[in-house]
């Protein structure tokens, strides 16, 4: 799990996730769930091929790894335009390409349907998909957003407990509960999921911050997490 925000941001938070993916041996494919924080186009959407190309190069689309997905799933469509104005997926490939060059190949899924049930259906298809496979699992999220850096951390930390229990169940309810504005819930979701059907038992909390350890204005921040999964 790693945040999107600005790299000024979070990107501080974001490199404690992807040094643990560093350490990690050579992947055979990357999968990114990540929001769709506008709402455009389909709600559960996937790339079928191509390059996407950041300022570090360009990275190939798996088009077997994408279609076998969105076959198990069902409910994914390959809709270029749910990704066009979407950043929460794409601040992710510079970190993977820093550390595997342009050579490893991803999988993007954008999804606007959050629920459970859907995220559900979606995890499963992944872990069918990948089992087997040297495989990183990247989930794009932001935590509470706007908010007093006190509320933020007690409502951010209730909602890590439950994603470090791989508790589905929950992290919805704290969702809802405490009213944590995590805009990749959804994300965070899928690959909880995902990870205990490969057989992956706890999340550990690496590094937590928010945006007022940027800017120094601690009274409306954003929250920040890098979660591995073990």
């Amino acid at each position: 799990m790693a945040p999107h925000a600005g790299y000024e941001y979070s990107g501080p938070v974001a490199a404690h996730s992807y040094l643990h993916v560093s350490s990690q041996r050579s992947p055979e494919l990357a999968v990114v769930v990540s929001p769709n924080h506008y709402g455009v186009g389909s709600g559960v959407s996937s790339y079928l091929e191509g390059e996407w190309e950041t300022p570090l190069g360009r990275m190939k689309v798996d088009r077997d790894a994408a279609s076998r997905i969105a076959r198990e799933a069902g409910i994914v469509d390959f809709d270029p335009e749910s990704h066009r104005m979407e950043h929460s997926l794409e601040v992710q490939l510079p970190f993977l390409q820093a550390i595997y060059g342009n050579s490893l190949p991803f999988v993007p899924i954008c999804i606007a349907f959050q629920d459970i049930e859907t995220t559900g259906v979606l995890a499963q298809a992944i872990a069918k998909s990948v089992e087997g496979r040297r495989v990183v699992l990247v989930a794009s999220s932001d935590l509470t957003h706007y908010e007093p850096a006190g509320d933020a951390t007690r409502k951010d930390m209730a909602l890590i407990e439950a994603v470090n229990a791989l508790d589905v169940g929950s992290f919805y309810s704290t969702l809802h509960r405490l009213g944590v504005t995590a805009c990749g819930y959804g994300a965070i979701s899928t690959v909880m999921q995902a990870a205990r059907l490969l057989g992956f038992s706890r999340g550990e909390l690496l590094k937590y911050a928010d945006s007022g350890d940027t800017t120094g204005d601690k009274s409306r921040v954003v929250g920040y997490a890098s979660i591995r999964f073990v």
